[in-house]
């Protein structure tokens, strides 16, 4: 397993186009400044030693040095050996609707959003716990199996929109099913699934799949997000609304008694996401009352460094680069080696 122990300092990549922007801006004006004095061709013979090549390979070497130096610097690693770990914890899979009407922004920024900020927040205090994510819509695939890599998961969270389910809808149901078969066997770990929706054009039967869970001893907590008296749905890239087939504005409203139904067949609890932070509060204390139970985990424990490739080869681009002059070498431009004594 490839890795980057500070992969934050990735970052620091965003310099090479700037960089580079200023490097051609700079070039432009030197060349605009040669035209000042006349045609370029008449005045080329009168500088022998200048090359117009050659800075912008200097720079090049530069800026492929850097890039690899930044790489050296966020320590790239490669995983050598796999271990199993038992840890104590819970399972828990996100089932998240990104149907058109999460984003609707009667919860800011928007229903989708919020989603994305109290999942994230709930992650962040996760240690042993291992977790997963199903999107939905008019259908439901796993966006990420269930794992105890938290950075993964944050990663595939921001990246979840509407466009990723081309199928409009809500199948709730098929949600639950999906998130259900995603626990894999049986495991003596508390079990749970975090539903959040507005509850909107529901499809299937939801109650048969929370009901089917809480058989199998998995308790459905139901995030029902919006306002019930509703609000109209962006057009992502204009300022319009979403409408209905006769032109009317399309209203998007929080079902609230199907969320409730759900979370009553599923054996777990209903909340309210608002611009609080109260659901996020219900839903950790829920789950601090689930179980916590032995999980095996396998991990890369072993990571063997692997920066000083990078290094090795940016010292000898840089020492290239500085035996490149900017201008033609008069002694070196003499030499023929094909020239007949």
């Amino acid at each position: 397993m490839f890795r980057f122990q500070n992969i934050e300092l990735l970052w620091l990549l965003l310099l090479i186009p700037v960089m580079v922007v200023a490097h051609l801006l700079y070039s432009r004006r030197k060349r605009k400044e040669l035209e000042t004095f006349g045609d370029l061709e008449l005045l080329e013979p009168l500088m022998p030693n200048r090359s117009s090549v050659r800075p912008h390979l200097k720079f090049a070497l530069l800026m492929l040095s850097l890039t690899l130096l930044i790489f050296a610097l966020a320590r790239p690693q490669y995983g050598t050996k796999e271990e199993t770990i038992k840890r104590q914890g819970i399972e828990m899979m996100v089932a998240l609707d990104i149907s058109n009407s999460m984003l609707a922004e009667d919860v800011a920024p928007s229903r989708l959003d919020k989603a994305k900020q109290m999942v994230t927040s709930m992650i962040n205090k996760f240690v042993d716990d291992k977790v997963g994510l199903v999107v939905f819509a008019g259908d439901a695939f796993v966006q990420l199996p269930i794992t105890c890599d938290y950075v993964s998961a944050k990663t595939f969270l921001q990246n979840i929109d509407p466009s990723l389910i081309p199928a409009q809808g809500t199948a709730i149901g098929k949600a639950i099913e999906t998130s259900l078969r995603s626990f894999g066997g049986e495991s003596e770990a508390s079990r749970a699934i975090i539903l959040i929706t507005d509850g909107e054009n529901h499809e299937d039967d939801a109650i048969g799949a929370a009901k089917k869970a809480k058989e199998a001893g998995v308790k459905i907590m139901v995030v029902g997000i919006g306002k019930p008296e509703g609000s109209p749905i962006p057009v992502p890239g204009s300022n319009n609304f979403m409408k209905d087939r006769q032109g009317n504005v399309v209203v998007s409203r929080l079902n609230e008694e199907m969320c409730r139904e759900i979370a009553a067949a599923g054996g777990g609890i209903y909340v309210r996401a608002d611009n609080t932070n109260s659901a996020v509060r219900a839903l950790e204390h829920e789950i601090e009352q689930l179980s916590k139970s032995e999980i095996e985990t396998k991990v890369f424990t072993d990571y063997n460094e692997q920066y000083q490739s990078f290094v090795l080869i940016a010292l000898l681009l840089l020492i290239i680069e500085f035996f490149i002059f900017s201008r033609k070498n008069k002694r070196l431009s003499k030499i023929n080696l094909f020239e007949r004594q």
